[in-house]
C-alpha cells in the first residue's frame, strides 16, 4: 500500500493515476494511522511553500512525516514535496521547512529564460540512483517551478539539469527519496520512476 498525503497539495489525482495504472494499491489520505501503516509515503505538491507548510501544520501531518520517516519507511516527495524537506525557501524566508534533509530552496535567476520554468529537460543522473533503474542515459522529464534546490550534501544529490542555474533535481538519502520534476507526468520515463519507488524495500 502506497499513501499520498492529502494537504490540498494539487497534484494528487495525477499521481494517484500514475501509480494505478502501474498496478499499485493507493490511498489518498491525511489520517495519521493510515499514512503510519502505509508501506510506502509520497508527500506531493504545488503552490506555494508557505501555504504548504501551513496546512500540514494545520492537519497535523508534520509530526506524522517525522514519524514515517524515524520508521524508515520509504518516502518519496514530488515537486513542492521535494522542497517541503529542506530547511527554507526564498519564497517564504519567514517559514521553516520541515528540515528533514540540509539545503535551501532559491528563487531561478533572471538570466532571460522564462520564470516559473515549465517544460522538458534533460537530467544528468548517477547510474546507481535506486530512482532512475533501467533509464537511459539524459533523460527528458517535465518540470513545472520557480525555485530550485540547491542542498548542502551533494552526495545525496542523484540528479541535476540547467534552467540558467544548476537545479538539484533528485535526491536520495537512506529511505527518503524526492523529484523536483513531476514523474507523474513524465511519460514513461516518469512511470518507470515511479515503478522503482514502488520497487523500494523498507531501509533496515
Amino acid at each position: 500500500m502506497i499513501a499520498v498525503i492529502d494537504y490540498d497539495a494539487g497534484n494528487l489525482k495525477s499521481v494517484e493515476k500514475a501509480l494505478i495504472s502501474l498496478g499499485e494499491e493507493v490511498i489518498v489520505s491525511r489520517d495519521r494511522e493510515e499514512i503510519l501503516a502505509a508501506d510506502k509515503v509520497i508527500l506531493p505538491g504545488v503552490g506555494a511553500f508557505g501555504d504548504a507548510m501551513k496546512k500540514l501544520s494545520y492537519y497535523r501531518l508534520v509530526d506524522t512525516i517525522y514519524q514515517v520517516v524515524e520508521k524508515n519507511t520509504p518516502f518519496l516527495g514530488i515537486c513542492l514535496g521535494l522542497q517541503l524537506l529542506f530547511e527554507k525557501s526564498e519564497e517564504s524566508l519567514e517559514t521553516k521547512g520541515l528540515g528533514i534533509l540540509k539545503g535551501e530552496i532559491l528563487r531561478i535567476p533572471d538570466t532571460g529564460l522564462k520564470v516559473p520554468h515549465m517544460g522538458w529537460n534533460s537530467l544528468k543522473k548517477k547510474e546507481k540512483a535506486t530512482l532512475f533503474q533501467g533509464i537511459g542515459e539524459e533523460p527528458y522529464v517535465y518540470f513545472v517551478h520557480s525555485y530550485y534546490l540547491k542542498a548542502a550534501q551533494e552526495e545525496i544529490v542523484t540528479a541535476s539539469t540547467e534552467y540558467g542555474v544548476q537545479i538539484h533535481a533528485s535526491v536520495e538519502k537512506d529511505n527518503i527519496f524526492a523529484c523536483q520534476f513531476h514523474p507523474e507526468k513524465s511519460g514513461e520515463v516518469g512511470l518507470q520512476i515511479l515503478k522503482n519507488f514502488a520497487a523500494v524495500n523498507r531501509v533496515k
